[in-house]
C-alpha cells in the first residue's frame, strides 16, 4: 500500500477511536457542548487555535502567499490575526470564563447574552442563534472544500466524491463524542500542524540557503513578492504568472489588519475559553497558544507559499494547493503522509468545531426553548447529534461547487461572526452600562452589514463597517434606551473583582 494513504488510513483510525472513547463520557448537553468545563491548559490551548485555523492555515493562507508573496493579503492577513488573538487571549478569555459560570452556567454564546442581560422575551437568544446557524454554514463549508481539495490533490479523486468522504469521516467523530472527541482531537491536531509548518519551513529555508536567498529568487521573478506594500496578480488560466499590480493602498492594509477583529465573535474559539476548567489556568494556556499555536503556524505557512514558487518548474493552476503540492515533491511518502495528515488535521478541527457550536445553537437555543422544554439530558444530547448531520448536508450542498475558495469562505464567515458577535462580547464584558436593547441592536447592526456590504461594491473588508456601525449602535442604545438593572450592575460588579 501507498505509505502516504497508509499514513492516512492509521491517523483517521485514531480519530474515530477518540471519538468512540468519548462517546461513553458525554452524557449531558454540557459534556456534548462544554465538555463539562473540565479542559486543562494545554488542550485548550492547541484547541482553540486548531478549531481557528482550519483548512485555510494550511491550504488557504499558502495559497495566498504563493500568488502574492508578501503583499496583498497575506502577510497583514497574518499581522493582523496574531494582534487579534493575543489581545482575545489576554482580555477576554477570563473574564468569558467567570461570566457565562455566574450567568446561571451558560453553555452556549445565545444562553450566555440572554443571561448576561435578563432577556426573558428570549429575542436576543433567537436572533443570536440565527446569525451563528447562517454564518456557520458559509465556514463549514469553506472546511469542506478544503478537505476536498486534500483529497483531490493527493489521490486524484474526483473532487465531489472527495467532499463526501471528507464530510462522512469529520461528522462521524463528532456525532459521537461531542466537545470532549473534538478537543482532544484538536489537541492532537493542532500540534500536527504546527510541527507541519515548522518542518516544512524550516527544511525548505535550510535547503536553499535561507531567508536572504528565498527574497532574492522571489525579487528575481517579480519585485512585488518580496514587498508588503504592493500587490501582485496570478492567474495560471488567464496567462498572469506573477504580474505587479501596483501599491495595495490603505484600503487593502485595513481589510487585512481588520482579520484581527474577528477573534472578538468567533463562537467556535470562545467556547474554547468557557470549557477550561478554571480561569486560573488562561493565563497558561495563553503562552502555549500564542507561541506555539499562533505564532509558528501563521509565519510558517507564509514562508511555504514562498517556497512554492520558487520550487515548481509548472506554475500551479490552483495555488491553494501549494502547501500538498510541496510536501510531495519535497519529502519521501512517509513523510509526506505525515505531513499531509496535519492538513486533514486542520481542516477537521475546525470544521468539527462549527457543527458542535451549531448543533448546540439548535438543541439548546430552539429546540429546548421552544419545542420541549423538559427534555431529558439523553434526549438534548441526540437533538444536538441529529443537529450534526443535517448542518453538514446543508454545508455541502453549499461546498458543492468545485471552484469555492476557501480564503474567501473563511473571509466572509470570518467577518461575519466578528462583526456580528464581537463588539456585542466586549460590551458585556467590559462596559457596565451596557443594556438589553443595546446588545440586540449591536447584534442585528453588525449581522446585517455583513450581508448587505458587498452590495456597495467597496473593497474595504466587510469586518470593519459591521463592528464600527455594531459598536455605535451597543453604544448609542444603551445610553438612549432603559438601562441595565441594579442586578445586572452589581453581577458585573461582582464578575469583575474576581482575581
Amino acid at each position: 500500500m501507498n505509505p502516504t494513504i497508509l499514513t492516512f488510513i492509521v491517523y483517521l483510525i485514531v480519530m474515530i477511536l477518540i471519538g468512540i472513547v468519548t462517546y461513553r463520557m458525554t452524557n449531558t448537553l454540557s459534556d456534548y457542548v462544554l465538555g463539562g468545563r473540565k479542559l486543562n491548559s494545554w488542550v485548550t490551548a492547541f484547541s482553540a487555535s486548531a478549531s481557528d485555523f482550519s483548512g485555510w492555515l494550511l491550504i488557504g493562507l499558502p495559497g495566498a502567499a504563493y500568488a502574492a508573496g508578501l503583499g496583498t493579503w497575506s502577510l497583514w492577513i497574518a499581522v493582523g490575526l496574531a494582534i487579534g488573538a493575543m489581545i482575545n487571549w489576554q482580555y477576554v478569555a477570563k473574564r468569558l470564563r467567570i461570566y457565562t459560570e455566574y450567568t446561571n452556567d451558560s453553555i452556549t454564546l445565545p444562553q450566555y447574552f440572554e443571561n448576561r442581560f435578563r432577556d426573558n422575551s428570549h429575542l436576543l437568544r433567537v436572533i443570536s442563534a440565527v446569525f451563528i446557524l447562517a454564518f456557520f454554514l458559509f465556514y463549514t463549508a469553506s472546511g469542506l472544500v478544503a478537505g476536498a481539495k486534500l483529497f483531490q490533490g493527493t489521490f486524484e479523486m474526483d473532487y465531489h466524491l472527495a467532499l463526501t468522504v471528507g464530510a462522512i469521516i469529520i461528522v462521524a467523530y463528532t456525532f459521537l463524542g461531542g466537545f470532549l472527541a473534538v478537543s482532544y482531537t484538536d489537541f492532537i491536531q493542532g500540534a500536527l500542524m504546527s510541527a507541519a509548518l515548522l518542518f516544512t519551513s524550516i527544511y525548505g529555508l535550510i535547503k536553499i540557503g535561507g531567508f536572504g536567498e528565498l527574497f532574492n529568487q522571489l525579487g528575481h521573478i517579480t519585485p512585488s513578492l518580496i514587498d508588503a506594500f504592493a500587490a501582485t496578480d496570478y492567474s495560471q488560466a488567464e496567462g498572469i504568472l506573477w504580474e505587479s499590480a501596483g501599491a495595495i493602498g490603505a484600503v487593502g492594509i485595513i481589510s487585512a489588519l481588520a482579520w484581527g477583529l474577528g477573534y472578538f465573535g468567533q463562537p467556535h474559539i470562545l467556547a474554547r475559553f468557557m470549557a477550561i476548567r478554571s480561569h486560573k489556568e488562561v493565563r497558561k494556556a495563553r503562552l502555549i497558544s500564542v507561541t506555539m499555536g499562533l505564532v509558528i503556524p501563521l509565519y510558517g505557512a507564509l514562508i511555504v507559499g514562498m517556497l512554492g514558487i520558487i520550487t515548481f518548474d509548472q506554475p500551479l493552476a490552483d495555488s491553494e494547493q501549494v502547501f500538498i503540492q510541496l510536501v510531495q515533491v519535497v519529502y519521501n511518502p512517509w513523510v509526506a503522509g505525515i505531513l499531509l495528515a496535519a492538513v486533514l488535521a486542520a481542516i477537521m478541527s475546525t470544521v468539527d468545531s462549527q457543527l458542535l457550536v451549531s448543533s448546540s445553537a439548535l438543541s439548546e437555543d430552539f429546540y429546548r426553548r421552544y419545542l420541549r422544554k423538559n427534555a431529558s439530558e439523553n434526549e438534548l444530547v441526540w437533538v444536538g447529534r441529529i443537529s450534526v448531520l443535517v448542518i453538514a448536508l446543508i454545508a455541502v450542498l453549499i461546498a458543492w461547487n468545485e471552484t469555492s475558495s476557501v480564503l474567501n469562505l473563511v473571509g466572509y464567515a470570518w467577518a461575519g461572526f466578528g462583526a456580528t458577535f464581537g463588539p456585542a462580547i466586549l460590551f458585556s464584558l467590559f462596559w457596565r452600562k451596557t443594556s438589553r436593547n443595546g446588545a440586540i441592536a449591536g447584534i442585528l447592526v453588525g449581522g446585517i452589514t455583513v450581508f448587505l456590504w458587498p452590495l456597495t461594491g467597496s473593497e474595504l473588508y466587510e469586518m470593519v463597517p459591521g463592528f464600527i456601525l455594531s459598536s455605535i449602535a451597543i453604544i448609542g442604545c444603551s445610553l438612549v434606551g432603559k438601562g441595565p438593572s441594579n442586578e445586572m450592575l452589581k453581577e458585573y460588579d461582582k464578575v469583575t473583582g474576581v482575581k
